[in-house]
């Protein structure tokens, strides 16, 4: 049976490796797999830039989070914005990230189905995506040491992959592989050039740029679960933003390198499409089945953060408390339910807007992550005048870099809000945080408010 526990009844088995995996296992999913075919197509070769620029942004998230989580000990994300802000801000962000990993999940279980049907066109789209979540669903009852476990080799299976598409599409662009093709490199520069668009398109694509790289804040909600989180923490960062970088940018160079970016289409993985275009004997179905694994892998890191940032809700008063009940395993048990049944749900979403469902699904949890990281660097840049002790780690340029990270992130976030192309999903962005700013005013009436 669940038991009401309190806060370090969540098991400490998550290790250094784990915490990478599990991380890279959230970002490296949809938003790579499948999104990046939109990216190409709105900024062709030239959104390699878009990446490397969202990625100095994330870097600066996450180093913020290191110098926090060395300060505030056994403290998660949520904990670091309510030190900095109070229980009325750090009520809406945990709500709205719990909002955004459920979408996340979503997203990978219909992506997931969408794969399958490479295999079986005939089987409905529903069908799969909601054996998908099942799966999902049941991997996440495991104990926290089990399910770490099996998230680090579900994660390292694709960035295996990615890791040889690199070097197997570099192989074939500079003709170490022969292949038949004349030049790939005239790919670069060809049908409207690097920049095909413009310059401009650059910022475009950020807003699906920004999904794919969201969740590489879930290590913030793994430190309850850690041991001596604030001294890997650091190290941890530093060595997960160089690989995250490489694995974004270098795959988008060899699929913009195999194939034009105006041949790039919507209808399946541009992973696939380029093996395909090689005529390599059974790439495609190789590759496709390492397709369905990422993103499923992207949902378990899905389901975990919405049930911890749920489960830390409901510990701090902010949820209903029967979500702060584990079972004997050390798992959040009702949080997950709540995960399983919006899972389920969301996996049935196939019936009704399939053709529109991944344009609509990836600017919610895009748009929602520059909010939660703008909460997370502005904490930092409130808190570092009032540690109650020294930072191990601090991050650089202080407090410029942040500052000016916090002013791009919010141009960024205005841009989308009066985005036409972005209109329904960014209102259903900001109903929720509406909904949720005016819950927090009622639910807070006696808040205390933050020291100055």
């Amino acid at each position: 049976m669940a038991q009401t526990r309190t806060d370090e009844s969540l098991q400490k088995k998550l290790k250094p490796r784990h915490i990478i995996f599990m991380a890279m296992g959230g970002v490296i999913g949809t938003g790579i797999f499948k999104g990046s075919a939109e990216t190409i197509g709105v900024a062709g070769p030239g959104v390699i830039v878009t990446y490397i620029f969202a990625g100095l942004l994330l870097l600066v998230v996450m180093a913020a989070m290191a110098e926090m989580a060395t300060v505030y000990k056994n403290k998660n994300m949520k904990d670091f914005v309510q030190e900095a802000f109070g229980s009325r801000v750090s009520f809406v962000m945990g709500w709205m990230y719990c909002f955004m990993w459920l979408s996340v999940c979503v997203i990978e279980v219909v992506a997931a189905g969408s794969f399958l049907q490479y295999w079986f066109a005939d089987t409905p789209l529903w069908m799969l995506s909601l054996a998908c979540a099942v799966f999902i669903i049941l991997i996440n009852l495991l104990s926290v040491g089990v399910f770490g476990e099996f998230e680090f080799w579900l994660a390292g299976i694709k960035i295996a992959m990615i890791v040889i598409f690199i070097v197997l599409g570099a192989s074939l662009i500079f003709n170490i592989i022969p292949s038949g093709s004349t030049s790939y490199l005239q790919n670069y520069t060809q049908a409207g050039g690097f920049f095909p668009n413009g310059w401009t398109s650059i910022f475009s694509a950020l807003l699906i740029v920004m999904f794919s790289y969201g969740g590489s804040e879930l290590i913030a909600l793994t430190l309850t679960e850690t041991e001596n989180a604030e001294k890997v923490m650091p190290r941890i960062v530093g060595n997960f933003m160089l690989r995250i970088i490489l694995f974004f940018t270098l795959p988008i160079l060899i699929i913009c390198g195999l194939i034009p970016w105006n041949e790039i289409g919507p209808e399946s993985s541009p992973f696939v499409q380029v093996l395909a275009s090689t005529g390599l004997p059974g790439a495609a179905h190789v590759m496709n089945f390492i397709l369905v694994t990422a993103v499923l892998s992207a949902a378990n890191s899905g389901i975990y953060g919405a049930s911890r940032m749920m489960y830390s809700l409901a510990v701090g008063g902010e949820a209903p408390k029967f979500l702060a009940r584990t079972n004997r395993k050390g798992s959040p048990f009702h949080t997950l339910l709540v995960c399983a049944v919006v899972l389920i749900g969301g996996s049935m979403l196939g019936l009704f807007a399939q053709d529109q469902l991944f344009k609509v699904l990836l600017a919610v949890p895009g748009f929602v992550v520059i909010l939660v990281w703008i909460c997370i660097a502005a904490s930092q840049l409130k808190l570092r005048t009032r540690y109650p002790v020294q930072p191990t780690f601090k991050v650089w340029g202080f407090p410029y870099i942040t500052g000016i990270t916090v002013l791009v992130l919010t141009v960024i976030a205005l841009l989308f809000v009066f985005d036409e192309g972005n209109r329904f999903s960014i209102s259903i962005c900001l109903g929720v945080l509406g909904f949720l700013s005016i819950w927090s005013l009622i639910r807070f009436r006696q808040a205390d408010r933050p020291a100055a």
